[in-house]
């Protein structure tokens, strides 16, 4: 799939083949997979530009691939197009008529916000902001696409009551692997809207996504508890997201080998950092659980009390719990901060294998064993944050093509490593594999977020009862096999 035939001149126009152009948007977050060049870089103005291009390619004998590109945070390559051609979303930004950020009020749908599949959530919030709006479902980190995330599913530690981003979109507009525009819903074209939430940029090209909307809150009173038995601290997690009362349920482990204010937040102060590592020194690992309430100044009045209510009865070590207070948009910005400092270190762009894992409840006890302890800790590599928090499947729609584990509770873990170089990410890696091998002997019930796989046959295992109907989308949808070629699922 190298030929890009004869290109009529309104794509000419806005390819280039420039080689530094072509090194540039050929990089991602992860900095792992490197020289898969595509043959050009193409910047469009306009949806139609887009429509153009794949419909070319689709009347082609043999076609050439495609992949959208949006804040190139992919992990593993997943936004590339060697030998093809990768559409830089954000040259949609240069076009005032295109959707970009437009907020509405239906009286059937409340409000929600049409939002360009090129934006980034950051601009979605300053913008709904200005009208006391926002989203109610987030990532921890806003410099992401609005496509990006609706290709994988976005997540949070808000996912637990409201969902993932997936389960808050209305509608949508997605430019086909055939090259075909189409408005799509529950209840409109669905198979495709259905397809294309989680369904890892296979089946189209996300023009616009219609968000729900709510009234933002003000501030958040932000708290993190401290424990030393994992027990303790996954009970009270599973208790938190059980009631009604927060918004926001997160947690992590704390290892003497990382740092305790990492980049995704600086929470802790310097005395409290003292008294941290102090405790740290005597167990080697440790848990913290995050939990976020918002409030407003109707609420101000009860909120510290409704706070004492939801944490009386934890676990939590007495005379670790930490609070903060702070605005609604700087809590959801939080790791922004942390970025920009690692940026000016010179310590943003560099290898990041992260491993991103859905575990079910029944096996996150074995799980803290066989990989907190028995290869995390004892293997005493330098790491980045490690999270792990419960979520509620009941917010997950079945019908979209993410593959989540069965069970109604289950546990997001991400392992978010930075290397300082290529040998130390080879280690990395080395231990990610370690840590899928024993996913792999307890069965197909843990399944990979933000997936990656290099055969043909785990992918088949990976969505399982699923696969099937991911298959026959695609020959639905992009039968040609030109869309999104990076993910390795049918290339």
């Amino acid at each position: 799939m190298s030929n890009l035939g004869n290109l009529p001149p309104n794509i000419l126009s806005k390819l280039s083949r420039d080689s530094n152009v072509i090194i540039e948007f050929s990089k991602d977050f992860g900095k792992i997979v490197l020289e898969k060049f595509p043959d050009g870089i193409y910047f469009p103005t306009s949806v139609n530009d887009i429509i153009d291009l794949i419909k070319f390619s689709y009347d082609l004998s043999v076609p050439f691939h495609i992949a959208a590109r949006g804040h190139g945070h992919s992990i593993r390559g997943q936004a590339m197009a060697q030998n093809g051609l990768i559409v830089e979303m954000n040259s949609l930004n240069n076009n005032n008529e295109n959707c970009g950020i437009r907020v509405y009020l239906d009286s059937n749908l409340g409000f929600y916000a049409d939002v360009g599949g090129e934006q980034l959530w950051i601009d979605v919030l300053n913008a709904t902001i200005e009208r006391d709006l926002a989203p109610i479902s987030w990532t921890d980190y806003l410099y992401l696409t609005v496509g990006g995330t609706l290709s994988n599913a976005g997540i949070s530690g808000q996912t637990f009551r409201y969902g993932p981003q997936i389960s808050n979109v209305l509608e949508m507009d997605v430019i086909t692997g055939k090259g075909e525009l189409v408005t799509c819903s529950k209840d409109m074209n669905s198979e495709l809207f259905f397809a294309v939430l989680g369904g890892l940029g296979q089946f189209g090209i996300i023009t616009r996504a219609r968000i729900v909307l709510q009234k933002a809150p003000k501030r958040v009173k932000w708290v993190r508890m401290l424990y030393d038995d994992f027990s303790k601290f996954t009970k009270d997690q599973e208790h938190l997201i059980s009631i009604d009362g927060l918004d926001y349920v997160e947690g992590s482990l704390m290892l003497e080998q990382s740092s305790i204010n990492n980049w995704r937040s600086s929470f802790f102060s310097p005395s409290n950092q003292t008294k941290i590592e102090s405790l740290l020194s005597q167990n080697e690992i440790m848990y913290c659980l995050e939990m976020v309430k918002y409030y407003d100044d109707h609420t101000s009045n009860t909120i510290d009390e409704e706070l004492k209510k939801l944490v009386k009865g934890l676990n939590y070590l007495p005379g670790f719990i930490f609070n903060k207070d702070t605005t609604f948009v700087e809590f959801l910005d939080r790791v922004r901060s942390g970025e920009l400092e690692l940026q000016s270190k010179g310590l943003w762009d560099v290898p990041h294998p992260w491993l991103n894992l859905f575990v079910p409840k029944s096996n996150i006890m074995d799980f803290n064993v066989a990989v907190f302890k028995d290869i995390i800790l004892k293997q005493k590599k330098p790491t980045g944050s490690i999270l792990v928090y419960p979520t509620c499947r009941k917010r997950w729609d079945d019908r979209m093509s993410i593959v989540v584990p069965e069970e109604e509770t289950f546990y997001i873990v991400g392992f978010l490593h930075s290397s300082s170089g290529y040998d130390e990410c080879k280690i990395l890696d080395n231990q990610n594999e370690e840590i899928l091998k024993y996913c792999d002997n307890i069965g197909p019930n843990i399944k990979q977020y933000l997936p990656y796989y290099k055969i043909k046959e785990d992918w088949i295992k990976h969505f399982g009862k699923k696969w099937n109907i991911f298959q026959e989308r695609k020959n639905q949808f992009d039968p040609k096999k030109i869309l999104s070629p990076g993910q390795q699922i049918f290339n």
